[in-house]
């Protein structure tokens, strides 16, 4: 019992000792080191301008994820009733939603350039 917690040790402290050799950190991979969070480097002075791109398109991320996830219990409900007034109901949801998306389209909030 002792010479497999031995073995195991042994084999534990030569992997962490082989990543090491192997982990080596250069020059030319700091840039992927760095943290970069939130659209802005952390290095910088804290009361620079925050992105307000960057914020609106997170925001219209979450809207419209949360959107997908209402979706899916209307789905659910469609199959399990055979009901005319959830038809109508995703359908306008469905609408809202693609309205929603054509209205951010062409107001230019999902350009990524």
């Amino acid at each position: 019992m002792f010479s497999l917690f031995l073995l195991i040790l042994m084999f534990s402290f030569f992997l962490i000792f082989f990543s090491f050799l192997i982990s080596f950190k250069s020059k030319k991979n700091w840039e992927k080191m760095s943290p970069f969070e939130c659209g802005f480097n952390l290095v910088n002075f804290p009361r620079n301008p925050f992105s307000l791109r960057f914020f609106l398109i997170s925001i219209i991320f979450l809207i419209f994820d949360i959107e997908i996830i209402l979706l899916g219990p209307f789905i659910f409900n469609m199959f399990t009733t055979n009901s005319f007034i959830w038809m109508v109901l995703i359908s306008v949801f469905l609408f809202v939603l693609v309205w929603g998306l054509l209205h951010e389209w062409f107001l230019g909030s999902l350009n990524w350039l």
